[in-house]
């Protein structure tokens, strides 16, 4: 069947779009002139452009992971993972540009590496530190990376892409295993790029400051706010009368995905937190420092968000199946989710001076509304259900 974007949708990402440029606007009007406008405003767009890159990024993964493990039951979703992880290139040409503006703008407070005072001796401001590590956080090889991140990321999309829609026409099993050698390519990639872009783009804003499990918890958010997203969408498909395949029983199992991903990043957050705080380091301790002092409240409140929220109300099989259940505790999560990521941002670049403002929320729903159309869109350009697939028939009779 194929889908169409009803005028509702596209209203709602009109609104969402529009909103975000009024908010944005008043947020840029109401900061220009002050001492951290540039800091914040990038900073505002590093927060936003990493968390909805990622959430195209964590469909990927997914995605690759059903491949590699060669599993049946999400045949009948398929086409809605690969409408999210379609998102992906616009979100890497947004972080792009961001980190294209901090880099001319010599890390613009953002990445102090980036700065040449830091690392040049004699200036007043050289930081040993920082100069220690340059042949790592060098401006070029920091590009080059990030440069290798996304030409990976791309290509791999593009092959499963195409290799599923031929899928489509000439049926057989030998695009389904170059599929399933592709995908566990994919994931020995991912498993060294999501711990060191999460490095790069996240943990080197506190360059003094450094977790061997900060890669992992990164990654963990990312997995769950990309399920948060796969549920949302496909339970919107499923309300208009699309997806006739998807049951409850796969819903059950998006759900179960979300229940364990939150208690993934939960596990993560908190052994990194118990471990630095149990050791009680002082350059180690500094991070959570500066966050408890100035983001007390937001950030245990984050905590509580992501790990309670779905602890407390997706415990049982029925809450799982429960549309209403899942659309609001994903809606919960995904909010929890995006305020992690401005406090590993903010506390970094702009500690005390940062808030949750105008600024923020519009450039949140600016990018929400044109993610919402991207995906939207993508859903439009192939039949949603894989007619071709070989697992389609026990995906169909999925029964848990």
């Amino acid at each position: 069947m194929e889908f169409t974007v009803t005028n509702k949708a596209k209203t709602l990402t009109i609104v969402l779009i529009a909103i975000g440029v009024l908010f944005t606007s008043i947020g840029v009007a109401m900061a220009v002139g002050h001492d951290h406008f540039a800091t914040r405003f990038l900073a505002s767009g590093l927060i936003n452009g990493f968390f909805f890159m990622a959430l195209g990024l964590g469909a990927l993964f997914f995605l690759a992971l059903q491949y590699a493990t060669e599993t049946g039951w999400y045949a009948s979703v398929k086409r809605v993972i690969e409408a999210i992880a379609g998102s992906l290139p616009y979100g890497m040409g947004f972080l792009g540009v961001i980190l294209m503006v901090i880099t001319f703008l010599d890390g613009a407070h953002i990445y102090s590496w980036m700065d040449p005072e830091m690392y040049t001796k004699g200036s007043h401001h050289y930081d040993e530190i920082i100069a220690g590590k340059r042949p790592y956080l060098n401006e070029v090889f920091f590009w080059i990376r990030t440069l290798v991140y996304f030409v990976t990321y791309f290509l791999f999309l593009r092959g499963f892409r195409k290799r599923s829609l031929l899928e489509d026409a000439v049926g057989g099993t030998e695009l389904h295993f170059k599929n399933y050698k592709r995908g566990a390519l994919f994931l020995v990639f991912f498993a060294v790029f999501s711990s060191t872009s999460a490095w790069d783009w996240l943990m080197s804003i506190d360059v003094h400051w450094y977790s061997t499990l900060f890669g992992w918890y990164t990654f963990a958010g990312m997995w769950c706010s990309a399920m948060v997203v796969l549920i949302l969408v496909t339970l919107y498909l499923k309300s208009l009368g699309y997806l006739p395949n998807v049951n409850d029983s796969h819903i059950h199992d998006i759900g179960k995905w979300i229940f364990a991903t939150s208690f993934l990043w939960s596990y993560l957050w908190f052994s990194q937190f118990m471990l630095i705080w149990f050791a009680n380091i002082g350059e180690e301790v500094v991070y959570y420092m500066n966050r408890i002092e100035n983001y007390k409240l937001l950030y245990f409140s984050m905590f509580f968000i992501n790990f309670a929220f779905p602890m407390l109300i997706l415990m049982s099989r029925d809450a799982k199946r429960n549309v209403r259940i899942l659309t609001f505790v994903g809606l919960v999560i995904l909010v929890g989710h995006w305020l992690d990521v401005f406090i590993m941002v903010s506390g970094g670049s702009m500690g005390p001076n940062a808030s949750v403002g105008f600024m923020e929320v519009g450039m949140a729903l600016l990018m929400a509304g044109v993610f919402i159309r991207i995906v939207l869109n993508n859903l439009t350009k192939a039949p949603l259900t894989p007619v071709n697939h070989p697992f389609l028939d026990e995906s169909v009779h999925h029964e848990i």
